[in-house]
Protein backbone atom coordinates (compact mmCIF):
# COMPACT_ATOMS: atom_id res chain seq x y z
CA UNK A 1 0.00 0.00 0.00
CA UNK A 2 1.59 3.31 -1.00
CA UNK A 3 2.11 6.10 1.50
CA UNK A 4 0.20 9.24 0.44
CA UNK A 5 1.95 12.48 1.38
CA UNK A 6 1.41 16.10 0.48
CA UNK A 7 4.31 17.56 -1.45
CA UNK A 8 6.46 19.80 0.79
CA UNK A 9 6.60 23.50 -0.01
CA UNK A 10 9.80 25.22 -1.07
CA UNK A 11 11.46 26.85 1.91
CA UNK A 12 10.60 30.55 1.96
CA UNK A 13 7.78 30.25 -0.59
CA UNK A 14 5.32 31.62 1.96
CA UNK A 15 7.01 35.01 1.47
CA UNK A 16 6.95 35.00 -2.33
CA UNK A 17 5.31 37.91 -4.10
CA UNK A 18 3.05 36.34 -6.71
CA UNK A 19 1.79 38.32 -9.69
CA UNK A 20 -1.73 39.56 -8.95
CA UNK A 21 -3.35 37.33 -11.58
CA UNK A 22 -1.85 34.09 -10.21
CA UNK A 23 -4.69 31.72 -9.30
CA UNK A 24 -4.53 30.31 -5.73
CA UNK A 25 -4.39 26.74 -7.08
CA UNK A 26 -1.34 27.65 -9.16
CA UNK A 27 0.27 29.21 -6.09
CA UNK A 28 -0.49 26.02 -4.17
CA UNK A 29 1.11 23.86 -6.87
CA UNK A 30 4.10 25.95 -7.86
CA UNK A 31 5.25 26.70 -4.33
CA UNK A 32 6.06 23.00 -4.01
CA UNK A 33 8.07 22.73 -7.23
CA UNK A 34 11.87 23.17 -7.43
CA UNK A 35 11.95 26.86 -8.30
CA UNK A 36 13.78 29.60 -6.45
CA UNK A 37 11.10 32.27 -6.92
CA UNK A 38 8.07 33.13 -9.07
CA UNK A 39 10.48 34.85 -11.49
CA UNK A 40 11.57 31.37 -12.63
CA UNK A 41 8.11 30.95 -14.13
CA UNK A 42 9.15 33.34 -16.89
CA UNK A 43 10.28 30.98 -19.63
CA UNK A 44 11.94 33.33 -22.11
CA UNK A 45 15.11 32.56 -24.02
CA UNK A 46 16.69 35.67 -22.54
CA UNK A 47 16.56 33.94 -19.15
CA UNK A 48 18.41 30.85 -20.38
CA UNK A 49 21.70 30.10 -18.66
CA UNK A 50 24.23 32.07 -20.77
CA UNK A 51 26.23 30.24 -23.42
CA UNK A 52 29.37 32.03 -22.20
CA UNK A 53 29.18 30.15 -18.90
CA UNK A 54 29.74 26.78 -20.61
CA UNK A 55 33.51 26.64 -20.31
CA UNK A 56 34.26 23.93 -22.90
CA UNK A 57 32.38 25.42 -25.86
CA UNK A 58 35.23 27.56 -27.19
CA UNK A 59 37.39 24.53 -27.97
CA UNK A 60 34.48 22.74 -29.66
CA UNK A 61 33.65 25.77 -31.81
CA UNK A 62 37.28 26.11 -32.88
CA UNK A 63 37.36 22.43 -33.87
CA UNK A 64 34.13 22.68 -35.87
CA UNK A 65 35.30 25.79 -37.70
CA UNK A 66 38.52 24.06 -38.70
CA UNK A 67 36.41 21.43 -40.51
CA UNK A 68 33.95 23.79 -42.18
CA UNK A 69 35.32 22.78 -45.59
CA UNK A 70 35.83 19.14 -44.63
CA UNK A 71 33.43 16.25 -44.04
CA UNK A 72 31.68 16.30 -40.65
CA UNK A 73 30.09 12.95 -39.82
CA UNK A 74 27.71 12.80 -36.85
CA UNK A 75 27.62 9.57 -34.83
CA UNK A 76 24.27 9.45 -33.07
CA UNK A 77 22.38 7.29 -30.62
CA UNK A 78 19.28 5.19 -31.11
CA UNK A 79 16.87 6.92 -28.73
CA UNK A 80 14.82 10.11 -29.11
CA UNK A 81 17.49 12.27 -27.52
CA UNK A 82 20.11 10.85 -29.86
CA UNK A 83 17.85 11.20 -32.92
CA UNK A 84 16.94 14.83 -32.18
CA UNK A 85 20.61 15.61 -31.40
CA UNK A 86 21.69 14.10 -34.72
CA UNK A 87 19.00 15.99 -36.64
CA UNK A 88 19.82 19.27 -34.89
CA UNK A 89 23.55 19.12 -35.68
CA UNK A 90 22.91 17.96 -39.25
CA UNK A 91 20.37 20.68 -40.04
CA UNK A 92 22.19 23.49 -38.26
CA UNK A 93 25.63 22.79 -39.75
CA UNK A 94 24.12 22.61 -43.23
CA UNK A 95 22.32 25.90 -42.68
CA UNK A 96 25.65 27.41 -41.56
CA UNK A 97 27.19 26.42 -44.90
CA UNK A 98 29.41 23.54 -43.81
CA UNK A 99 30.68 21.87 -46.98
CA UNK A 100 29.65 18.29 -46.24
CA UNK A 101 27.61 16.91 -43.34
CA UNK A 102 26.37 13.34 -42.91
CA UNK A 103 25.31 11.08 -40.06
CA UNK A 104 25.54 7.48 -38.94
CA UNK A 105 23.33 5.79 -36.34
CA UNK A 106 24.81 2.50 -35.07
CA UNK A 107 22.44 -0.47 -35.27
CA UNK A 108 21.88 -1.31 -31.61
CA UNK A 109 21.55 -5.02 -32.42
CA UNK A 110 24.76 -5.25 -34.44
CA UNK A 111 27.08 -2.48 -33.28
CA UNK A 112 25.71 -1.53 -29.88
CA UNK A 113 25.94 1.85 -28.21
CA UNK A 114 28.39 4.66 -28.86
CA UNK A 115 31.49 5.24 -30.93
CA UNK A 116 33.08 1.80 -30.96
CA UNK A 117 36.05 0.66 -33.08
CA UNK A 118 33.54 -1.26 -35.20
CA UNK A 119 31.63 1.97 -35.92
CA UNK A 120 34.86 3.71 -36.92
CA UNK A 121 35.66 0.84 -39.26
CA UNK A 122 32.14 1.06 -40.74
CA UNK A 123 32.37 4.79 -41.52
CA UNK A 124 36.05 4.94 -42.55
CA UNK A 125 35.27 4.58 -46.27
CA UNK A 126 33.12 7.74 -46.13
CA UNK A 127 36.36 9.67 -45.53
CA UNK A 128 35.20 11.93 -42.69
CA UNK A 129 37.61 14.56 -41.45
CA UNK A 130 35.72 15.04 -38.17
CA UNK A 131 33.48 12.72 -36.18
CA UNK A 132 30.99 14.43 -33.86
CA UNK A 133 29.35 12.17 -31.29
CA UNK A 134 25.97 13.27 -29.95
CA UNK A 135 24.37 11.86 -26.79
CA UNK A 136 27.31 9.42 -26.53
CA UNK A 137 31.08 9.23 -26.62
CA UNK A 138 32.26 10.14 -23.13
CA UNK A 139 33.06 6.47 -22.41
CA UNK A 140 34.15 5.58 -25.98
CA UNK A 141 37.85 5.29 -25.19
CA UNK A 142 38.65 2.58 -27.74
CA UNK A 143 36.50 4.04 -30.52
CA UNK A 144 38.01 7.50 -30.22
CA UNK A 145 41.50 5.99 -30.20
CA UNK A 146 40.68 4.02 -33.37
CA UNK A 147 39.51 7.20 -35.14
CA UNK A 148 42.53 9.20 -34.10
CA UNK A 149 44.88 6.46 -35.36
CA UNK A 150 43.26 6.91 -38.77
CA UNK A 151 43.87 10.65 -38.64
CA UNK A 152 40.21 11.50 -38.03
CA UNK A 153 39.51 14.27 -35.52
CA UNK A 154 36.83 13.62 -32.88
CA UNK A 155 34.50 16.02 -31.07
CA UNK A 156 32.58 14.33 -28.25
CA UNK A 157 29.29 15.89 -27.13
CA UNK A 158 27.55 14.00 -24.36
CA UNK A 159 25.75 14.44 -21.06
CA UNK A 160 26.28 11.01 -19.53
CA UNK A 161 28.57 10.50 -16.56
CA UNK A 162 32.21 9.87 -17.49
CA UNK A 163 34.10 6.71 -16.65
CA UNK A 164 37.45 6.41 -14.92
CA UNK A 165 39.24 7.26 -18.19
CA UNK A 166 38.26 9.94 -20.67
CA UNK A 167 38.63 9.30 -24.41
CA UNK A 168 41.50 11.11 -26.15
CA UNK A 169 39.18 13.23 -28.30
CA UNK A 170 40.24 16.58 -29.72
CA UNK A 171 37.52 18.18 -27.61
CA UNK A 172 34.86 16.97 -25.17
CA UNK A 173 31.69 18.98 -24.51
CA UNK A 174 29.94 17.55 -21.46
CA UNK A 175 28.60 19.54 -18.47
CA UNK A 176 29.04 16.46 -16.27
CA UNK A 177 32.81 16.19 -16.60
CA UNK A 178 34.43 16.35 -13.20
CA UNK A 179 36.20 19.65 -13.94
CA UNK A 180 33.26 21.39 -15.65
CA UNK A 181 32.12 24.53 -13.86
CA UNK A 182 28.97 24.89 -15.96
CA UNK A 183 25.85 24.78 -13.80
CA UNK A 184 23.69 23.18 -16.48
CA UNK A 185 24.26 19.61 -15.31
CA UNK A 186 20.73 18.56 -16.26
CA UNK A 187 21.01 19.21 -19.99
CA UNK A 188 20.04 16.35 -22.28
CA UNK A 189 22.24 15.37 -25.21
CA UNK A 190 20.26 17.66 -27.51
CA UNK A 191 20.55 20.45 -24.94
CA UNK A 192 24.34 20.12 -24.96
CA UNK A 193 24.55 20.43 -28.75
CA UNK A 194 22.08 23.33 -28.66
CA UNK A 195 24.59 25.25 -26.54
CA UNK A 196 27.48 24.24 -28.80
CA UNK A 197 25.63 25.33 -31.94
CA UNK A 198 24.52 28.57 -30.32
CA UNK A 199 28.17 29.37 -29.62
CA UNK A 200 29.13 28.36 -33.17
CA UNK A 201 26.38 30.51 -34.69
CA UNK A 202 27.52 33.49 -32.64
CA UNK A 203 31.08 32.97 -33.88
CA UNK A 204 29.90 32.80 -37.50
CA UNK A 205 27.64 35.85 -37.24
CA UNK A 206 24.41 33.78 -37.13
CA UNK A 207 23.56 33.87 -33.40
CA UNK A 208 19.87 33.00 -33.85
CA UNK A 209 20.23 30.17 -36.35
CA UNK A 210 19.94 27.30 -33.85
CA UNK A 211 16.75 28.84 -32.40
CA UNK A 212 14.98 27.77 -35.60
CA UNK A 213 15.30 24.17 -34.43
CA UNK A 214 14.00 24.49 -30.87
CA UNK A 215 11.15 22.09 -31.67
CA UNK A 216 13.79 19.34 -31.91
CA UNK A 217 15.42 20.49 -28.65
CA UNK A 218 12.07 20.39 -26.85
CA UNK A 219 11.27 16.87 -28.04
CA UNK A 220 14.69 15.42 -27.19
CA UNK A 221 14.84 17.11 -23.79
CA UNK A 222 11.46 15.92 -22.56
CA UNK A 223 11.91 12.43 -24.07
CA UNK A 224 15.18 11.83 -22.21
CA UNK A 225 13.56 12.36 -18.78
CA UNK A 226 16.23 14.79 -17.58
CA UNK A 227 15.20 16.94 -14.59
CA UNK A 228 13.26 19.97 -15.77
CA UNK A 229 15.26 22.78 -14.20
CA UNK A 230 14.69 26.36 -15.32
CA UNK A 231 16.86 26.09 -18.44
CA UNK A 232 15.30 22.84 -19.62
CA UNK A 233 11.79 24.21 -19.10
CA UNK A 234 12.73 27.26 -21.18
CA UNK A 235 14.02 25.06 -24.02
CA UNK A 236 10.86 22.93 -23.96
CA UNK A 237 8.47 25.86 -23.70
CA UNK A 238 10.12 27.74 -26.56
CA UNK A 239 10.04 24.60 -28.71
CA UNK A 240 6.36 24.04 -27.93
CA UNK A 241 5.61 27.63 -28.96
CA UNK A 242 7.22 26.99 -32.34
CA UNK A 243 5.22 23.78 -32.82
CA UNK A 244 1.93 25.45 -31.91
CA UNK A 245 2.69 28.35 -34.25
CA UNK A 246 3.27 25.97 -37.17
CA UNK A 247 7.02 26.72 -37.32
CA UNK A 248 8.20 23.18 -36.65
CA UNK A 249 9.91 20.55 -38.75
CA UNK A 250 7.61 18.67 -41.19
CA UNK A 251 8.56 15.47 -39.35
CA UNK A 252 7.25 16.72 -36.01
CA UNK A 253 4.07 17.97 -37.68
CA UNK A 254 3.64 14.53 -39.27
CA UNK A 255 4.21 12.77 -35.93
CA UNK A 256 1.48 14.96 -34.44
CA UNK A 257 -0.79 13.97 -37.31
CA UNK A 258 -0.32 10.20 -36.90
CA UNK A 259 -0.77 10.64 -33.13
CA UNK A 260 -4.12 12.41 -33.69
CA UNK A 261 -2.82 15.50 -31.90
CA UNK A 262 -3.99 19.01 -32.54
CA UNK A 263 -0.65 20.69 -33.24
CA UNK A 264 -2.02 24.07 -32.14
CA UNK A 265 -2.51 22.77 -28.57
CA UNK A 266 0.38 20.31 -28.19
CA UNK A 267 1.88 20.08 -24.67
CA UNK A 268 5.00 18.69 -23.11
CA UNK A 269 2.94 15.73 -21.92
CA UNK A 270 1.95 15.02 -25.54
CA UNK A 271 5.61 15.08 -26.59
CA UNK A 272 6.57 12.71 -23.76
CA UNK A 273 3.79 10.16 -24.09
CA UNK A 274 2.67 10.29 -27.72
CA UNK A 275 5.45 11.66 -29.93
CA UNK A 276 8.59 10.35 -28.20
CA UNK A 277 7.42 6.69 -28.05
CA UNK A 278 6.81 6.68 -31.81
CA UNK A 279 10.28 8.06 -32.44
CA UNK A 280 11.87 5.69 -29.93
CA UNK A 281 10.16 2.71 -31.57
CA UNK A 282 12.56 2.94 -34.52
CA UNK A 283 15.58 2.52 -32.26
CA UNK A 284 13.96 -0.26 -30.25
CA UNK A 285 12.83 -2.45 -33.13
CA UNK A 286 14.44 -1.30 -36.34
CA UNK A 287 16.94 1.42 -37.20
CA UNK A 288 16.81 4.97 -35.80
CA UNK A 289 17.94 6.21 -39.20
CA UNK A 290 14.20 6.15 -40.03
CA UNK A 291 13.54 8.50 -37.12
CA UNK A 292 16.33 10.90 -38.05
CA UNK A 293 15.19 11.01 -41.67
CA UNK A 294 11.67 11.84 -40.48
CA UNK A 295 13.06 14.80 -38.52
CA UNK A 296 15.37 16.21 -41.20
CA UNK A 297 13.29 15.86 -44.37
CA UNK A 298 11.79 19.02 -45.86
CA UNK A 299 8.89 17.40 -47.74
CA UNK A 300 5.53 17.11 -45.96
CA UNK A 301 4.63 13.96 -47.91
CA UNK A 302 7.98 12.29 -47.18
CA UNK A 303 7.71 13.26 -43.52
CA UNK A 304 4.25 11.70 -43.31
CA UNK A 305 5.51 8.46 -44.89
CA UNK A 306 8.29 8.25 -42.30
CA UNK A 307 5.88 9.11 -39.48
CA UNK A 308 3.48 6.38 -40.59
CA UNK A 309 6.37 3.90 -40.55
CA UNK A 310 7.24 5.02 -37.01
CA UNK A 311 3.60 4.69 -35.96
CA UNK A 312 3.49 1.12 -37.27
CA UNK A 313 6.70 0.29 -35.40
CA UNK A 314 5.20 1.74 -32.23
CA UNK A 315 2.14 -0.48 -32.53
CA UNK A 316 4.45 -3.48 -32.93
CA UNK A 317 6.45 -2.29 -29.92
CA UNK A 318 3.32 -2.15 -27.78
CA UNK A 319 2.41 -5.73 -28.68
CA UNK A 320 5.87 -7.05 -27.82
CA UNK A 321 6.06 -4.98 -24.64
CA UNK A 322 2.68 -6.21 -23.41
CA UNK A 323 3.77 -9.84 -23.75
CA UNK A 324 7.14 -9.23 -22.07
CA UNK A 325 5.59 -7.28 -19.20
CA UNK A 326 3.17 -10.14 -18.49
CA UNK A 327 6.05 -12.62 -18.52
CA UNK A 328 8.15 -10.39 -16.26
CA UNK A 329 5.27 -10.04 -13.81
CA UNK A 330 4.94 -13.81 -13.74
CA UNK A 331 8.69 -14.20 -13.11
CA UNK A 332 8.68 -11.95 -10.07
CA UNK A 333 5.24 -13.08 -8.88
CA UNK A 334 4.87 -9.71 -7.16
CA UNK A 335 1.59 -10.38 -5.40
CA UNK A 336 3.00 -13.23 -3.31
CA UNK A 337 6.69 -12.41 -3.04
CA UNK A 338 6.18 -8.75 -2.16
CA UNK A 339 3.55 -9.59 0.42
CA UNK A 340 5.83 -12.20 1.95
CA UNK A 341 8.82 -9.86 1.91
CA UNK A 342 10.79 -12.30 -0.24
CA UNK A 343 11.48 -10.20 -3.32
CA UNK A 344 15.16 -9.18 -3.53
CA UNK A 345 15.94 -5.51 -3.01
CA UNK A 346 17.38 -5.42 -6.54
CA UNK A 347 15.52 -7.53 -9.09
CA UNK A 348 17.22 -9.11 -12.12
CA UNK A 349 15.01 -10.61 -14.84
CA UNK A 350 15.88 -12.60 -17.94
CA UNK A 351 14.08 -14.72 -20.49
CA UNK A 352 15.61 -16.31 -23.59
CA UNK A 353 13.20 -14.83 -26.13
CA UNK A 354 12.97 -11.27 -24.82
CA UNK A 355 13.64 -8.43 -27.26
CA UNK A 356 16.72 -6.39 -26.38
CA UNK A 357 15.11 -3.16 -27.58
CA UNK A 358 12.24 -3.50 -25.08
CA UNK A 359 14.00 -4.61 -21.87
CA UNK A 360 14.32 -1.01 -20.64
CA UNK A 361 10.55 -0.57 -20.80
CA UNK A 362 10.03 -3.83 -18.95
CA UNK A 363 12.50 -2.80 -16.23
CA UNK A 364 10.67 0.51 -15.86
CA UNK A 365 7.23 -1.10 -15.55
CA UNK A 366 8.34 -3.70 -13.01
CA UNK A 367 10.23 -1.04 -11.04
CA UNK A 368 7.01 0.96 -10.78
CA UNK A 369 5.11 -2.08 -9.51
CA UNK A 370 7.75 -3.37 -7.09
CA UNK A 371 9.29 -0.03 -6.16
CA UNK A 372 12.86 -1.28 -6.18
CA UNK A 373 15.69 -1.26 -8.74
CA UNK A 374 15.13 -3.65 -11.64
CA UNK A 375 17.43 -4.97 -14.37
CA UNK A 376 15.95 -6.78 -17.37
CA UNK A 377 18.16 -8.72 -19.80
CA UNK A 378 17.85 -10.06 -23.33
CA UNK A 379 20.07 -12.40 -25.32
CA UNK A 380 21.74 -10.88 -28.38
CA UNK A 381 22.49 -12.70 -31.60
CA UNK A 382 26.15 -12.82 -30.58
CA UNK A 383 25.31 -14.72 -27.40
CA UNK A 384 25.89 -11.77 -25.05
CA UNK A 385 23.34 -10.45 -22.58
CA UNK A 386 22.27 -6.83 -22.86
CA UNK A 387 20.58 -5.37 -19.83
CA UNK A 388 18.76 -2.20 -18.95
CA UNK A 389 18.17 -0.98 -15.42
CA UNK A 390 15.76 1.43 -13.78
CA UNK A 391 16.11 2.59 -10.20
CA UNK A 392 14.44 4.31 -7.25
CA UNK A 393 15.66 7.34 -5.32
CA UNK A 394 18.60 6.46 -3.11
CA UNK A 395 20.18 3.79 -5.33
CA UNK A 396 22.52 5.25 -7.98
CA UNK A 397 22.53 2.73 -10.81
CA UNK A 398 25.67 3.79 -12.62
CA UNK A 399 27.64 3.96 -9.35
CA UNK A 400 26.33 0.50 -8.43
CA UNK A 401 27.49 -0.87 -11.80
CA UNK A 402 30.91 0.76 -11.32
CA UNK A 403 31.21 -0.87 -7.87
CA UNK A 404 30.26 -4.30 -9.21
CA UNK A 405 32.73 -3.84 -12.06
CA UNK A 406 35.52 -2.95 -9.62
CA UNK A 407 34.73 -5.87 -7.31
CA UNK A 408 34.35 -8.40 -10.16
CA UNK A 409 36.76 -7.41 -12.97
CA UNK A 410 35.69 -8.79 -16.34
CA UNK A 411 32.14 -9.63 -15.26
CA UNK A 412 30.63 -6.61 -17.06
CA UNK A 413 31.80 -5.98 -20.63
CA UNK A 414 30.64 -2.35 -20.67
CA UNK A 415 28.19 -0.12 -18.87
CA UNK A 416 27.02 3.47 -18.62
CA UNK A 417 24.12 5.68 -17.70
CA UNK A 418 22.75 7.83 -14.90
CA UNK A 419 21.49 7.51 -11.34
CA UNK A 420 18.03 6.32 -12.37
CA UNK A 421 18.68 4.51 -15.67
CA UNK A 422 21.67 2.55 -16.95
CA UNK A 423 22.63 -0.12 -19.45
CA UNK A 424 25.21 -2.89 -19.50
CA UNK A 425 26.46 -5.94 -21.35
CA UNK A 426 27.79 -9.17 -19.87
CA UNK A 427 28.43 -12.77 -20.77
CA UNK A 428 25.45 -15.08 -20.37
CA UNK A 429 27.37 -17.23 -17.92
CA UNK A 430 27.89 -14.21 -15.67
CA UNK A 431 24.24 -13.42 -15.05
CA UNK A 432 23.99 -15.28 -11.75
CA UNK A 433 27.17 -13.67 -10.41
CA UNK A 434 25.85 -10.25 -11.44
CA UNK A 435 22.50 -10.94 -9.79
CA UNK A 436 24.13 -11.93 -6.50
CA UNK A 437 26.44 -8.91 -6.57
CA UNK A 438 23.55 -6.51 -7.19
CA UNK A 439 21.39 -8.13 -4.52
CA UNK A 440 24.27 -7.72 -2.07
CA UNK A 441 24.56 -4.01 -2.90
CA UNK A 442 20.81 -3.68 -2.49
CA UNK A 443 21.00 -5.16 1.00
CA UNK A 444 23.71 -2.65 1.90
CA UNK A 445 22.16 0.48 0.40
CA UNK A 446 18.39 0.06 0.37
CA UNK A 447 16.38 0.32 3.56
CA UNK A 448 12.66 0.62 4.26
CA UNK A 449 12.79 4.36 3.51
CA UNK A 450 13.98 3.83 -0.07
CA UNK A 451 11.69 0.85 -0.72
CA UNK A 452 8.54 2.51 0.60
CA UNK A 453 6.31 3.60 -2.26
CA UNK A 454 5.24 7.19 -1.81
CA UNK A 455 2.73 9.20 -3.78
CA UNK A 456 3.14 12.95 -3.39
CA UNK A 457 0.10 15.10 -3.99
CA UNK A 458 -0.63 18.81 -4.13
CA UNK A 459 -3.38 18.52 -1.55
CA UNK A 460 -7.12 18.81 -2.10
CA UNK A 461 -9.07 20.81 -4.65
CA UNK A 462 -12.22 22.61 -3.65
CA UNK A 463 -15.33 21.88 -5.70
CA UNK A 464 -15.24 25.42 -7.10
CA UNK A 465 -11.80 24.72 -8.59
CA UNK A 466 -12.82 21.58 -10.48
CA UNK A 467 -13.50 23.34 -13.75
CA UNK A 468 -12.08 23.85 -17.23
CA UNK A 469 -10.56 27.23 -16.32
CA UNK A 470 -8.34 25.75 -13.60
CA UNK A 471 -7.56 22.67 -15.71
CA UNK A 472 -6.41 24.96 -18.54
CA UNK A 473 -4.31 27.07 -16.17
CA UNK A 474 -2.60 23.94 -14.85
CA UNK A 475 -1.93 22.58 -18.34
CA UNK A 476 -0.45 25.87 -19.49
CA UNK A 477 1.71 26.31 -16.37
CA UNK A 478 4.07 23.58 -17.55
CA UNK A 479 5.97 22.12 -19.14
CA UNK A 480 5.68 19.33 -16.62
CA UNK A 481 7.99 16.35 -16.47
CA UNK A 482 10.89 14.75 -14.61
CA UNK A 483 11.65 16.71 -11.44
CA UNK A 484 8.81 19.15 -12.16
CA UNK A 485 5.82 16.83 -11.86
CA UNK A 486 2.37 17.45 -13.24
CA UNK A 487 -0.08 18.51 -10.49
CA UNK A 488 -1.67 15.61 -8.64
CA UNK A 489 -4.52 16.05 -6.16
CA UNK A 490 -6.31 13.94 -3.57
CA UNK A 491 -9.87 13.88 -2.34
CA UNK A 492 -12.74 11.81 -0.93
CA UNK A 493 -15.50 11.03 -3.43
CA UNK A 494 -18.71 9.05 -3.47
CA UNK A 495 -18.84 6.53 -6.32
CA UNK A 496 -22.05 7.03 -8.30
CA UNK A 497 -21.48 4.71 -11.30
CA UNK A 498 -18.65 2.62 -12.76
CA UNK A 499 -18.09 0.62 -15.92
CA UNK A 500 -15.18 -0.83 -17.89
CA UNK A 501 -14.44 0.84 -21.24
CA UNK A 502 -12.00 -0.25 -23.90
CA UNK A 503 -11.66 -3.61 -22.10
CA UNK A 504 -9.27 -2.36 -19.42
CA UNK A 505 -10.10 1.20 -18.33
CA UNK A 506 -12.42 2.06 -15.43
CA UNK A 507 -14.86 4.87 -16.22
CA UNK A 508 -16.59 6.38 -13.18
CA UNK A 509 -18.99 9.09 -12.17
CA UNK A 510 -18.15 10.48 -8.73
CA UNK A 511 -19.22 13.24 -6.41
CA UNK A 512 -16.93 15.11 -4.03
CA UNK A 513 -17.89 13.92 -0.56
CA UNK A 514 -20.21 16.51 0.91
CA UNK A 515 -20.79 18.16 -2.45
CA UNK A 516 -23.51 17.93 -5.07
CA UNK A 517 -21.73 18.25 -8.44
CA UNK A 518 -21.15 15.12 -10.49
CA UNK A 519 -17.66 14.59 -11.96
CA UNK A 520 -16.55 12.19 -14.64
CA UNK A 521 -13.37 10.19 -13.89
CA UNK A 522 -11.27 7.56 -15.62
CA UNK A 523 -8.60 5.21 -14.26
CA UNK A 524 -6.54 3.74 -17.09
CA UNK A 525 -5.50 0.07 -16.95
CA UNK A 526 -7.59 -0.45 -13.82
CA UNK A 527 -10.24 -3.03 -13.03
CA UNK A 528 -13.06 -2.55 -10.47
CA UNK A 529 -11.76 -3.38 -7.00
CA UNK A 530 -13.40 -3.96 -3.65
CA UNK A 531 -15.84 -1.11 -3.98
CA UNK A 532 -19.35 -0.59 -5.30
CA UNK A 533 -21.72 2.23 -6.10
CA UNK A 534 -22.18 4.32 -2.98
CA UNK A 535 -18.68 3.57 -1.68
CA UNK A 536 -16.55 6.48 -0.44
CA UNK A 537 -13.25 6.38 -2.33
CA UNK A 538 -10.03 8.24 -1.78
CA UNK A 539 -8.84 9.22 -5.26
CA UNK A 540 -5.44 10.48 -6.30
CA UNK A 541 -6.04 12.28 -9.58
CA UNK A 542 -5.01 14.84 -12.18
CA UNK A 543 -7.47 17.45 -13.35
CA UNK A 544 -7.67 16.73 -17.06
CA UNK A 545 -9.28 18.52 -19.96
CA UNK A 546 -11.54 16.24 -21.98
CA UNK A 547 -10.10 16.80 -25.47
CA UNK A 548 -11.32 13.62 -27.11
CA UNK A 549 -14.95 12.88 -26.40
CA UNK A 550 -18.24 14.71 -26.25
CA UNK A 551 -19.34 15.38 -22.71
CA UNK A 552 -18.14 17.37 -19.70
CA UNK A 553 -15.13 19.62 -20.41
CA UNK A 554 -13.04 18.10 -17.61
CA UNK A 555 -12.47 14.68 -16.17
CA UNK A 556 -10.49 13.38 -13.23
CA UNK A 557 -7.63 11.21 -14.47
CA UNK A 558 -7.25 8.81 -11.55
CA UNK A 559 -3.79 7.48 -10.63
CA UNK A 560 -4.71 5.59 -7.44
CA UNK A 561 -7.87 4.40 -5.69
CA UNK A 562 -8.40 3.41 -2.05
CA UNK A 563 -11.66 2.57 -0.31
CA UNK A 564 -12.01 5.18 2.43
CA UNK A 565 -12.39 3.57 5.81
Amino acid sequence: MPIIEQRPRVSGSENWQWPEETHPVLQQVLSSRPIASPEELQLKLSRLRPVGEFDALEEGVRLLRSHQQGHVLIVGDFDADGATSTALVYLCLRSLCFAKVSFFIPDRFELGYGLTPEVVERVEDRAPTLLVTVDNGVTSVDGVAAARRLGIDVLVTDHHLPGAELPAANAIINPNLNDSQFAGKNLSGVGVVFYLLAALGKELGEPGRVVEFLDLVALGTIADLVPLDHSNRILIDEGLRRIRAGRCRPGIAALCQVSNLNRDEVTGTNLAFQIAPRLNAAGRLDDMTVGVRCLICDSDSDALAFAERLDALNRERRTIESKMKAEAAQLVDEEQLLAAGQLPKVVCLYQDDWHEGIVGLVASRIKDRCHRPVFAFALTEGGELKGSGRSVAGFHLRDALADVNAAHPGLISRFGGHAMAAGLSLDRAGLEAFRLAMESLGEERLGPEQLAQRIFTDGELQIGDMNAEVATLLRNAGPWGQGFPEPLFEGRFELLTQRVVGRKHLKMSVQLHGGTDRQEAIAFNTEPGGWSEGSILKLIYRLGLNDYFAGPPIQLVVEHIDVDT
